[in-house]
Order: structure tokens, then sequence, then C-alpha cells
């Protein structure tokens, strides 16, 4: 499979166009490899981004404004703050609800209870048909990770393969994490949607949680808009940090931004913030 190119205004990505998987939809898949690359044979990390259309083209992202993820290893690049990185910016599907709610709260014990809860709290149907996200992860570890490791000059270890969303995306890579813990080795959730399932959903991911010895995780949250509902659900999640071992400022951090709404322009205007935290301990 060959990709695209696609220009972005003075730099490139490649685009992979409805790339298949036997395990969830297909989906076109971004990638962005950092100054430098071209010319020279040094590996890098790679950092996995859900809503990956938002991440690195403004000709797809929502309202034109992207994560300014690019823009950003590069700052940090420039100041010797990180490696660099490769960025695989995984686009999502008509069924991205399901695609990022995690799988296992319906799946195991507690299962009758979660779809009581959303079904009495989304009558409308939140979660249009069951939850797919196992499907989905195991495109990306199995189908995915292995195509990128293929083709470009990743460090493909678990310190050096980070995943990072916002929303329901950062539902779902604190969900990867704590079912591939031996793949991903940090986890960045940006205004990570609690909401969708509330103390249940924490309560099921705290337990989960990956060890907190080779494991780096970044949370944080704004209080306006959607954002506004997060704090009590982060602080609770905070708490199983606390009890698993997780040390604030080492390898974990959880941050809140005052005025800060659920938009791409918050996320854009932070996203150094994450990047730093995940990726400067492989410099």
């Amino acid at each position: 499979m060959d990709p695209n190119i696609v220009d972005i205004g003075g730099d490139v990505i490649q685009r992979f166009e409805s790339v298949p998987s036997g395990h969830t939809s297909a989906r076109n898949v971004d990638v962005w490899t950092p100054p430098g690359y071209a010319e020279g044979n040094q590996r890098y990390p790679v950092l996995y981004m859900h809503d990956g259309q938002h991440a690195l083209d403004p000709a797809t992202a929502k309202h034109g404004i992207t994560w300014g993820v690019r823009e950003a290893v590069i700052r940090l690049m420039d100041e010797g703050a990180i490696p660099g990185c490769i960025v695989v910016g995984i686009w999502n599907s008509a069924q991205r609800r399901r695609d990022y709610m995690p799988q296992g709260l319906f799946d195991g014990a507690s299962g009758d209870e979660a779809r009581q809860f959303f079904a009495a709290k989304f009558p409308a149907g939140y979660i249009e048909g069951s939850p797919a996200s196992d499907g989905y992860l195991r495109f990306l570890v199995e189908e995915l990770k292995p195509l990128i490791d293929a083709r470009y000059r990743s460090l493909p270890d678990q310190p050096n393969t980070c995943i990072m969303g916002s929303s329901m995306g950062g539902l779902v890579s604190l969900y990867a994490i704590a079912q591939y813990p031996e793949v991903f080795g940090g986890a960045g959730c940006l205004s990570t949607h609690w909401i969708a399932g509330e103390n249940m959903l924490v309560d099921y991911l705290g337990e989960r949680l990956p060890p907190p010895a080779n494991h780096r995780l970044y949370f944080d949250f704004g209080t306006i808009t959607l954002d506004e509902a997060y704090e009590p659900f982060q602080v609770r999640m905070d708490g199983w940090l606390s009890k698993a071992g997780y040390v604030l400022g080492q390898n974990w951090t959880t941050l809140k931004f005052e005025g800060a709404a659920h938009t791409e322009a918050a996320w854009r205007a932070r996203v150094d913030l994450p990047l730093r935290f995940l990726l400067s301990q492989q410099a």
C-alpha cells in the first residue's frame, strides 16, 4: 500500500487511504516525519493519535484548526526538549463513539449495569450499537503498528511508543495503555470524556492502570463547555493513580486550564505539554 503525498503548507504528510482491517472498519491514516528524517538514518519514537484528521492537515481538521502537533514537535526539537517523533494520525470512522468507548466495561461482570446506565442516561442512543474499541485497538496494535514499523525508521519498543487523544480519544488512549501495557509506554488524555460513564467508567479504568514503573500518563481538562463537568471525575482518577503508585510530576501529571473549552483550538494551545511530558524522557 503506497501513500499519497499531501501538501500541508510548506510541509508534507503521507496519507494512506482506507487502510483495511480484519478487526474494524477501514480508515485513512496520516503520517508525518520530523525535520531531518529524509536526510538521515536516525530512528524516532512514534506517537499514535486518534481523530487523526484533526491532528495535522488544516484541510481536514474541524473548522480548519489542527492540533498543531507538527508545529509543536518542531518547536520542542528546536529547544532540545525532545528528540522528535513520527506522528501517526488515525482518522475516526462513522462509529467513532463505538470505537473509542472502553469495551471491557460492557463485556465484564458489570456489563449489565453499564448497559442500563447508558440506556437511562442516553435514551437516544449515545453509543450507536455495542462498543467496539477492542477491535479498533487490535487494528492499531496488530495491523497498523507493524505497517508503520516496517515502512518508517521508528523506535518500535514500548518506551518509545505513545498514544494520545482528546475527549473520547482520551478515554480510548487510557484504555489502550491498560489493555496493551507491553506496547504503549505513554498515554496523553486531554479533556478526557469521563461523563460518558461517570464513576463507573473511572473506577473500571482506575482498577486496570498499567504498572507505574515503566509507563507515563498525562491528563488535563478545561473549565468551560463540556470540560466544565470533568473535574470531579478527574480527581477520582487521580486517587486511583496515587493508589497505583504513580507519582505526580514524575510519571503522571494532571493539569487544569481555567477558561479552556472543549475545542481543537484549546488543545492546540497546550499540546506542547503532553508532547514534552511523554517524549522528553526518550531524548
